[in-house]
């Protein structure tokens, strides 16, 4: 098949569903292109090295990635965060007609603006796509606060359902979304669930090494820092343990649009077992993970959050350590099913702090033992080379459909 994807982030910014995934499709014998902005996230700020024209080709490995203009911006505003999104949407729809024809388009999202030349590209020339759905907006909108205008969420809400209409398969990523979505009045064969894999291409982690040093007991989070992840609930949760556990230290590892204000107020309150080292080079992480003793995961508690799994959920499991999950439903379920951690209630400092002592209260044997059934269980069930293998033969269902249609015509 000729597969185009096209998708608003790509290498090299950090994108699971980028360059990678694009070889593991060419691997299986797929012609592949790629249709994507300039790189700017998570800075907001286009990456050195490159620098906006109306339309640039690069060639990787015989994938051809071509780049359309867009307003650059990943900050609070909602206004500026609109005009990135639905810049690039206007530039890809133009873009997208430049290029040969596909046989299928993969439409990677958020945000749903996206899709827009997918969907112009079926309405014409009959192509069909498939659209992953990363997260359900408007909800994840509402939910963190990001739009508050109803009329542009009613906006947003038809668009959507009618990228969805359009889509030949909705991929999404939990049986929360599934089942939503089905609620909403998706025909169940055309919503599939395909799990998220994370990034494979940098040095393994050494799960059995020892954490350092050894009089501590680390607790890393690792990724951006939001509205959505409610991290002053790990400041809470320091400040109860301070006194009664000093071995253990929150090191939160990342940027975003709070982590200057949660730095300034863990300094404030004299939470010296919260450090922030910044954004860590994606090579350095291996080491970080193998030197912790538990990786944790928080978003807010919000009910469209409880159907969602945070992409570092993933990459917690191949590093092989005990998971600490403040996420309730289909996330904190997959890290039991994988026998992998501990479930908190999210927005609960307490409930933290307890499941922090209850996993420094297991023996040393029972967390290794959980940081290798995560190990496994993503190298089974949640690899890039079990997702593209998914993918493709979605694709390939997606265009005999298609083709089918246009006989019957």
């Amino acid at each position: 098949m000729k597969i185009l994807l096209l998708t608003q982030w790509f290498d090299p910014e950090p994108c699971i569903k980028g360059l990678a995934f694009a070889r593991a499709l060419q691997r299986q014998g797929h012609e592949v292109s790629v249709l994507t902005g300039f790189p700017n996230y998570p800075s907001g700020k286009i990456y050195p090295g490159y620098r906006q024209r109306w339309r640039t080709l690069e060639l990787i490995d015989r994938i051809s990635v071509t780049r359309v203009p867009l307003y650059p911006s990943h900050d609070r505003s909602a206004v500026r965060r609109m005009l990135n999104y639905v810049s690039f949407a206007l530039s890809s729809l133009v873009g997208i007609f430049l290029l040969p024809r596909p046989d299928i388009v993969y439409v990677y999202a958020p945000p749903p603006s996206a899709a827009l030349g997918a969907v112009a590209l079926k309405l014409l020339r009959k192509v069909p796509f498939v659209i992953d759905v990363q997260d359900l907006w408007p909800d994840a909108l509402g939910a963190t606060g990001m739009v508050r205008s109803n009329a542009l969420l009613g906006i947003i809400r038809w668009w959507v359902a009618l990228v969805h209409r359009h889509a030949a398969r909705i991929v999404v990523l939990s049986n929360g979304f599934r089942r939503t979505l089905i609620e909403r009045g998706e025909a169940p064969e055309r919503v599939i669930v395909i799990r998220n894999w994370t990034h494979e291409n940098g040095p393994p982690v050494d799960a059995t090494a020892p954490a350092a040093p050894p009089d501590r007991f680390d607790i890393v989070f690792a990724g951006n820092m939001g509205p959505a992840q409610d991290l002053g609930v790990v400041l809470d949760a320091a400040a109860l343990l301070k006194e009664e556990a000093p071995q253990v230290r929150f090191i939160l590892v990342g940027d975003g649009v709070d982590a200057a204000a949660l730095a300034e107020t863990a300094r404030a309150r004299a939470l010296d077992n919260v450090t922030f080292p910044g954004r860590l080079p994606t090579d350095a992480m291996p080491k970080l993970f193998a030197a912790a003793n538990a990786l944790l995961v928080h978003l807010r508690n919000e009910p469209v959050f409880a159907i969602t799994i945070p992409s570092k959920t993933q990459s917690y499991l191949k590093a092989g350590k005990p998971i600490l999950m403040g996420v309730r439903g289909d996330a904190a379920e997959l890290v039991a099913e994988a026998g992998a951690g501990l479930a908190f209630e999210p927005g609960d400092p307490a409930a933290l702090a307890d499941a922090v002592r209850r996993l420094m209260a297991l023996p040393a044997e029972e967390r290794e033992a959980m940081g290798r059934a995560g190990s496994r269980f993503y190298r089974d069930h949640l690899s890039l080379e079990v997702g593209a293998r998914a993918f493709a033969r979605l694709f390939e269902q997606a265009v005999t459909d298609a083709r089918r249609r246009v006989v019957h015509v």
